[in-house]
């Protein structure tokens, strides 16, 4: 339609009594439901999509405006998540969680130089909390840095602090995903005293018995996995069939869901991964999702992911994007906001208990207030333990911090250095 066309048929709304509809706000979701990392990619996507249908059912959007989700298939494939990305830019996107780290190193350029921010909520490139170079770009509420050092930190309150003389090993996934850590790590064990050893595992992960082998023959006291889709469940159960003591196993967040320890059984009891938020379906949220949108049948799935780690890895992914929306409306005084004023809500994003509570999401997860400098958010996780014999994951730890410190020390230097690489002024948050 016209520009003409477009005026005209706004004049005669306003004539009518009426007024021109708000275009929808558009949240793409690059999304996996195929390929050997769909069995994870899948109950994320339901639960990402499911929430902003709640939203629309039950409340009418977000400030009057509703709410619309464009879905576009990526395999988990770096290169087709690209393609995505051009593909859906151009409908009116207001931020992009391409849930890859792959990706999103991809993305940072492209996006930063179109204007649309990206979310990559504990994944992607950690050192982008730094909001002074990496200005549309946010990876709240933690990142993987935080992820290496909450789980080291939890291995010595099992120690009774001290880990010095004790041997370590990762499992990792080997793409820019899983090497993540090992900067982080390799400063970690020049602190605190521990040997520490990376053992990378090539993509899909369905074969791992030399890796398990030397775990063997290495006898870490601890092991630690960056792994993802069909590499983590294969990974507990070879650390089974060596007898390796479980709660000495700890997975990051994404390798702690029902998909990653049910094909082990028993063999999986005990196991423990970090996690960013709460387990279960017991939150008020989950009864609306259940009532207007999975029982009204307008549900991305079947529902019958609702209340597993990664739908409400989705949900919380979503709440997040939601509530950036909310701050973008409220900082612009308009309801149709853009991709820049998308920005300016997640700068100014203040996640507090009272309003998860408000949310129905009660002790979901941790506070946190994002800022010009911190894209990061807080830094904090939790320690989840499976329970095989209940089939459900346990939270055994409050909220651990990480060693911010060393890790805002990394940050800045690694963060200096793409600045430099890539003619970057930073900004001055002060």
């Amino acid at each position: 339609m016209s520009i003409k066309k477009l005026v005209i048929a706004g004049a005669m709304a306003i004539m009518m009594g009426g007024a021109p509809a708000l275009a929808d706000m558009v949240f793409p979701s690059l999304s996996y439901r195929t390929g050997p990392y769909g069995p994870n990619g899948i109950p994320f996507a339901d639960g990402y999509a499911d929430y902003f249908t709640l939203l629309n059912e039950r409340d009418g959007g977000i400030g009057g405006v509703k709410l619309k989700v464009i879905e576009c298939e990526t395999a988990y494939n770096t290169e087709k998540g690209v393609e995505c990305y051009e593909s859906t830019k151009g409908e009116g996107a207001l931020v992009y969680q391409p849930l890859s780290t792959g990706i999103t190193y991809q993305l940072i350029p492209k996006a930063t130089a179109d204007g649309i921010p990206v979310l990559s909520s504990g994944y992607g490139r950690t050192s982008a909390a730094n909001g002074k170079v990496f200005e549309w770009i946010f990876n709240f509420p933690a990142a993987y840095w935080d992820g290496a050092s909450i789980a080291v930190n939890h291995i010595m309150d099992v120690e009774g602090g001290d880990i010095n003389g004790k041997k370590i090993s990762l499992v990792y996934h080997n793409s820019a995903y899983g090497k993540e850590p090992i900067r982080t790590l390799e400063e970690l064990a020049k602190k605190h005293g521990f040997t520490f050893t990376a053992i990378p595992v090539d993509h899909p992960g369905q074969e791992q018995k030399s890796q398990w082998l030397q775990i063997r023959r290495d006898r870490p006291d601890y092991v630690l996995m960056w792994g993802w889709g069909v590499m983590n469940s294969v990974a507990i159960q070879e650390a089974a069939n060596i007898r390796f003591p479980m709660d000495h196993f700890i997975g990051v967040w994404w390798s702690g869901s029902e998909n990653d320890v049910l094909p082990a059984g028993d063999g999986a009891n005990g196991y423990k991964s970090l996690a960013l938020h709460g387990t279960g379906i017991d939150y008020p949220l989950y009864a609306d999702m259940k009532k207007y949108v999975i029982d009204a049948g307008k549900g991305a799935g079947d529902g019958s992911h609702a209340g597993e780690v990664l739908y409400s890895r989705g949900v919380y992914s979503a709440v997040l994007a939601a509530e950036a929306a909310r701050k973008a409306q409220e900082i612009s005084g308009k309801k149709d906001i853009t991709s820049a004023d998308m920005r300016d809500g997640l700068e100014a994003l203040e996640i507090t208990s009272a309003r998860l509570a408000e949310i129905g999401l009660p002790d979901f997860g941790a506070e946190f207030k994002a800022t010009c400098a911190n894209h990061g958010g807080s830094g904090l996780g939790k320690v989840q333990q499976w329970d095989a014999s209940a089939k459900k994951w346990n939270l055994i730890t409050d909220w651990i911090a990480s060693d911010r410190e060393l890790i805002q020390a990394l940050v800045e230097e690694d963060s200096a250095a793409y600045a430099a690489e890539n003619n970057i002024t930073p900004r001055d948050c002060n």
